[in-house]
């Protein structure tokens, strides 16, 4: 986030600076302060959601623990040990 708001407070001057040649370079102030906008904003939503997906799919991978009803012996998978 640090990076991202350094480099929006330097493209500010392009975008919102007047002056001769302002006309060119205000685009890119434009294009640059919205770009990192939209890329910080794409990545603050998106982060947490490709983290818990991985978190699911871990706990969907794991194997399962089988417990005997009758002696009490626990196992996992089709294997159970004493």
């Amino acid at each position: 986030m640090m990076t991202t708001m350094a480099a929006l407070l330097g493209g500010l001057p392009l975008a919102l600076g007047g002056g001769v040649g302002a006309e060119l370079r205000k685009p890119l102030g434009i294009t640059i302060v919205g770009g990192l906008l939209l890329s910080q904003l794409l990545t603050l939503y998106t982060t947490p959601v490709i983290y818990i997906y991985f978190d699911k799919l871990a706990q969907r991978m794991k194997p399962r623990e089988i417990v005997d009803q009758g002696s009490g012996i626990r196992g996992q998978g089709s294997e159970v040990s004493i």
